[in-house]
């Protein structure tokens, strides 16, 4: 049966607009329309790098239940507590379980993504890194 609460939704490329809001100013977001047509069950947007704006983000972790990202262009860099570094590119895409902490490293200046959020609305909380990552040198933007 239909949820009375979602609506139908298409956004065209065409109509693209990228804001400078969102968790981090180094990114801009291309909203897909999917938090409104889900009454904010599901957010699914693109983010882009700004040429230039690098400098990697510290450890942190999100409260949600589901997110994920497919990379369209370019790479990003991250690091995640179990797992270790990993290189996403063109064509990857990475699920990252809820509240996993993550940190990112780098990305390149053409990097371009579609990240999907379940919810659409959630908390992302600063974390101390891992303690096998505490006992590495410090987590700096690296290159490729």
């Amino acid at each position: 049966m239909a949820d009375p609460k979602m609506t139908f939704s298409a956004f065209h490329a065409k109509d693209a607009v990228f804001e400078q809001r969102g968790l981090r100013s180094c990114f801009e977001y291309r909203d897909l329309g999917i938090s409104r047509a889900t009454g904010g069950k599901v957010l699914a947007h693109v983010i882009r790098a700004k040429p230039g704006a690098h400098g990697g983000f510290g450890w942190h972790k999100h409260d949600l239940e589901f997110q994920m990202y497919y990379v369209l262009k370019g790479w990003v860099k991250f690091t995640y507590e179990g797992v270790g570094e990993i290189v996403a590119e063109a064509g990857s895409c990475v699920h990252q379980p809820p509240g996993i902490r993550h940190a990112e490293l780098d990305h390149s200046d053409d990097l371009e993504l579609i990240e999907i959020t379940l919810p659409a609305e959630f908390e992302t909380v600063e974390t101390a890194a891992p303690e096998a990552a505490a006992e590495k040198a410090p987590a700096a933007a690296m290159s490729r």
